[in-house]
């Protein structure tokens, strides 16, 4: 995470030509310059050693938690925000990554019986814990979700509906966005008579808002991939194209 923290940094100050993965990775390893700072051996980088000062400014703000699916609860995640607010004063904004790794203990008599809850029933207890938790704390969470097999297909865009787990996904959270790489999104008219655009779609993203509880929904923005620097532009756009559910090729 900090070295991708970093590269992203580096990015924000020195643009395209910052310092990418490997050679920041190559200086948190420092075998031969252990005496060195992390600043210095970034010395002579493009907005490397400008970015590990940048992260000094807000690394104390930063709290990682070493966290397991086989016992990190949603009381863990409690407990840690009570900590941060106790050491700092502050209320942390909480990201969960991801929602499908939290752990919940079987109910007493499954113990016994042996099976588990199944993951649609495991999804409702995860997500309705972490929205009581979030007005109980009022604290903001923000819960990467994985997808399910049917969202994976090629050609296919993922919607709301293609997460793995409880409809109680849908219905409890405040703002749900979708991600999606433009290119498989796109009508297909749109890849035919265009080639050189086939190729550019598959430099962006859209994220669909689908859901807002307080806001406008049902909409396209699209972002560009820095993925050589763990990022996206920040400046995005709305999609002007057609986007499509599933994608049909005729032979």
């Amino acid at each position: 995470v900090l070295e991708r923290l970093i590269v992203m940094e580096a990015a924000e100050i020195a643009g395209s030509n910052a310092v990418m993965l490997p050679r920041v990775r190559q200086a948190f390893e420092g075998r031969r310059a252990s005496e060195l700072s992390l600043e210095e051996r970034l010395a002579g980088t493009e907005g490397g050693a400008e970015a590990v000062q940048a992260l000094q400014d807000y690394g104390p703000r930063l709290h990682v938690h070493r966290s397991s699916g086989a016992h990190t609860d949603v009381q863990s995640v409690r407990e840690a925000i009570e900590r941060i607010r106790d050491d700092t004063g502050h209320t942390p904004f909480v990201v969960i990554d991801y929602l499908q790794k939290v752990f919940v203990p079987p109910p007493p008599d499954e113990r016994r019986r042996g099976p588990g809850l199944s993951e649609d029933d495991r999804m409702t207890v995860v997500v309705e814990a972490l929205k009581d938790m979030a007005l109980d704390m009022m604290v903001p969470v923000l819960a990467l979700v994985a997808v399910d097999k049917s969202g994976l297909e090629a050609g296919k865009r993922v919607r709301l509906r293609n997460l793995r787990g409880s409809s109680a996904l849908a219905h409890e959270a405040d703002i749900a966005l979708i991600m999606n790489d433009k290119f498989d999104v796109v009508a297909r008219h749109h890849l035919m008579y265009n080639l050189a655009n086939a190729e550019t779609y598959r430099e962006w993203v859209v994220i669909s808002i689908e859901k807002n509880r307080n806001g406008v929904d049902d909409v396209d923005l699209e972002f560009r991939k820095r993925f050589e620097h763990s990022r996206f532009d920040c400046d995005g756009a709305g999609v002007v194209e057609q986007l499509v559910d599933e994608r049909i090729f005729v032979g």
